[in-house]
């Protein structure tokens, strides 16, 4: 790996004593936080829309909503995480996480849709704050294997939630499981204020960043091809995670619980998966073959995971998908750490961008799955858009530069004052 910029820490911080264990675990918490909210709603769309009397467009919001959230607040995060600082950045985040548990006593479809848009707050400022708080405590090789533990940690959580809503809703109200997944985000609430120690830092270097800065850095060629490859697979990821139950329950035969197991796979094959991802990050001195190799992977399984008729050729397929749609994720967000130039507000911005450009694709994959659903009555033409955006990993694994972690973000003076 190219060496770590050396704007990368901010000595005012105790950077590498012990406590940054304590961080380690608030931050991998935050992750699974996330992960175990985000999709816990996917298994139970088919009672949401037996309970409301809604169609399944209407169904599909319940797993966008929060990601059009997530989406239009990303790249402001990025911008106001720089302004808050980075204590305040993950209460708003935990706080916002919390709220959620009160969906099981929403008494209506809207009431639980701004109840889940909480999620999306929560998302986004948590995950754009994590990038500098890993700058500011971790060595550079620590970073990349954080990476890999936070996004195995957000996987663990989305598999937890999908493989387990589904049977919780059998002994309770739907509704009810849903708040079972938010109640961690109250207990994190607390653990935040009480243990993080960054409290002194009001804002991440004292300056912020302008937006002819954000402007310069977002022109960066290797940073939109990163952005745009991530956005593709979490079109395919998000559309499959949140109707492949019910379109295994309608076109397969399989139960609502089974139907979430096999989906559940996606999260659960993605903890193994981006923790590989992390190990072999720290020995490749090009990412290109990693996101060649995962683009792959992701566009086979992807085809296979909703084409394939049988049990015993969908799993290996939905198994492929999950190790194509996590292997590359460590990566690529190390890569804009390591890049030259990088300040802690640019890779704040650079994270929020990630949010933004995949938090939008993916809002609009899951409605178009169900929107083609309702006016088709098959969920194939839906799937097949999405599975086809996911080959834009691939592509761009060719069209990156071999030393892209070496590549120069340049900024005038005069864009920081």
């Amino acid at each position: 790996m190219a060496n770590p910029s050396p704007n990368i820490s901010n000595p005012s911080n105790p950077i590498y004593s012990r406590y940054r264990f304590v961080i380690a675990a608030l931050i991998i918490a935050g992750h699974m936080t996330v992960g175990l909210n985000v999709f816990a709603v996917s298994p139970l769309l088919p009672m949401a829309i037996d309970d409301y009397g809604i169609n399944r467009t209407t169904a599909g919001l319940l797993v966008a909503l929060p990601l059009m959230v997530t989406a239009a607040i990303g790249l402001p995060c990025g911008i106001l995480v720089a302004r808050i600082g980075l204590h305040r950045s993950f209460v708003i985040g935990w706080a916002a996480l919390a709220l959620v548990s009160l969906s099981g006593f929403a008494p209506n479809i809207i009431t639980l849709l701004l109840l889940r848009s909480g999620i999306g707050l929560g998302f986004a400022f948590i995950i754009t704050g994590t990038g500098p708080l890993l700058m500011q405590w971790f060595r550079p090789k620590e970073i990349v294997m954080m990476n890999a533990f936070t996004t195995a940690a957000l996987s663990l959580g989305i598999a937890l939630s999908v493989g387990t809503s589904a049977p919780l809703a059998t002994v309770m109200d739907w509704q009810m499981a849903l708040t079972i997944f938010a109640i961690p985000g109250a207990a994190g609430l607390v653990a935040w204020t009480l243990l993080n120690r960054s409290t002194d830092c009001a804002t991440i270097t004292g300056r912020g960043i302008s937006l002819l800065e954000v402007g310069t850095v977002l022109r960066n060629r290797s940073i939109m091809l990163l952005l745009i490859a991530d956005a593709g697979i979490l079109v395919q990821y998000t559309a499959f995670t949140g109707w492949l139950p019910t379109f295994y329950n309608e076109h397969r035969g399989i139960s609502l619980s089974q139907a979430g197991f096999i989906t559940g796979i996606l999260p659960f094959v993605g903890v193994f998966a981006v923790l590989a991802g992390g190990a072999v990050a720290l020995r490749v001195t090009s990412p290109r073959p990693l996101f060649v190799a995962s683009g792959l992977l992701a566009g086979v399984g992807g085809l296979g995971a909703f084409l394939m008729p049988e049990l015993g050729l969908i799993y290996p397929s939905v198994v492929l998908l999950s190790i194509g749609s996590w292997l590359y994720v460590p990566t690529l967000l190390t890569l804009p750490i390591q890049m030259h130039g990088m300040t802690p507000e640019r890779v704040a911005v650079v994270w929020g961008s990630f949010l933004t450009f995949s938090g939008f694709a993916m809002f609009i994959s899951p409605i178009l799955v169900g929107a083609f659903r309702d006016i088709s009555s098959s969920f194939f033409p839906g799937l097949a858009v999405c599975a086809i955006a996911s080959w834009s990993l691939l592509i761009a694994g060719f069209l990156l530069p071999i030393n892209v972690n070496e590549t120069t973000t340049r900024t005038a003076h005069s864009t920081s004052d």
